[in-house]
């Protein structure tokens, strides 16, 4: 692993998201080397000859002055990186970051991995509106071996539990879904007990990881080829139409508010979770932007 530490003007983005006003990444780089991570596309402007995964720049900012300009902004910490991956436990920049933003009015929203998150649990509570979002897409250990270097599922589930017993919001973020593997249902029904929203958001292929999925799919599940070919070669949408569907049905059983793409809002929590359904989440990327 590569690791250099790097000086920037500001840590503080400011974001087309439609989730958020400020993107904030502590990091370049992430050492969990997600197969199918959409941020590997950083690679085109880091220089870094080393693959996606086998390096960290360490980013060093000047102390935030008046972090009372952002009351009332929302900050989404972890676009393009984990901010509580293994590093963070030496460097402490994403807890630097929060004690300069603390008692600005800024709330935060966290995508994480990692239960390193628990580490910080107090001072994200302090945030208004805080929101903690962890990644699981399988409950299959082995599979999660073969895509990511995070830390276990349990271990995840453990952390989401524990921020949701202390009243933090939390949100379990089903992506990406490998059609014919992600068991949604499956994860709904492990989680819905400790999170207040689902997110789903389908598997998008682009980049230079497009190749080395459809690959490994091909190796460990040949018998998934047509499919994901119909998906991603056909540009077909009658898996995703399905699972729509069957999704919808499902929550309707289950009692729990069952959105898409832009109608969910900021304030949609609930106890039973909401469910988001992102499958087409580049359209609402491009609809934020008009």
């Amino acid at each position: 692993m590569k690791i250099q530490e790097i000086p920037v003007k500001s840590v503080m983005t400011k974001s087309n998201l439609p989730v958020s006003d400020y993107s904030v990444n502590p990091y370049v780089g992430c050492a969990h080397a997600c197969k199918y991570c959409y941020a590997s596309f950083m690679k085109r402007f880091t220089n870094h000859p080393q693959p996606w995964g086998e390096f960290i720049d360490v980013k060093y900012w000047p102390e935030i002055k008046h972090p009372e300009k952002y009351a009332g902004k929302e900050a989404f910490l972890g676009s393009v990186t984990d901010c509580y991956q293994p590093c963070e436990a030496k460097y402490q920049r994403t807890r630097a970051l929060l004690e300069q933003l603390q008692g600005s009015g800024i709330s935060i929203s966290i995508a994480t991995k990692s239960d390193l998150v628990l580490r910080d649990l107090d001072l994200i509570k302090t945030f208004p509106n805080a929101r903690v979002s962890f990644s699981i897409n399988t409950l299959d250990e082995d599979f999660r071996r073969e895509m990511d270097r995070g830390v276990s599922i349990e271990r995840r589930l453990a952390a989401m539990k524990a921020f949701y017993d202390a009243g933090v919001q939390t949100t379990c973020f089903i992506s990406p879904i490998f059609p014919g593997i992600t068991d949604v249902k499956a994860i709904i029904e492990r989680t819905k007990k400790q999170c207040n929203l689902v997110w789903l958001e389908n598997l998008n292929l682009r980049g230079d990881y497009r190749v080395r999925i459809l690959e490994w799919i091909h190796e460990k599940h040949p018998e998934l080829d047509g499919l994901y070919h119909d998906i991603y070669s056909n540009k077909s949408r009658a898996y995703w139409t399905a699972l729509d569907e069957e999704m919808q049905a499902f929550t309707a059983q289950e009692g729990m508010p069952y959105l898409r793409d832009n109608d969910q809002h900021r304030s949609d929590f609930g106890r039973p979770p909401v469910v988001v359904n992102y499958f087409y989440h580049e359209e609402v990327r491009k609809s934020a932007k008009k």
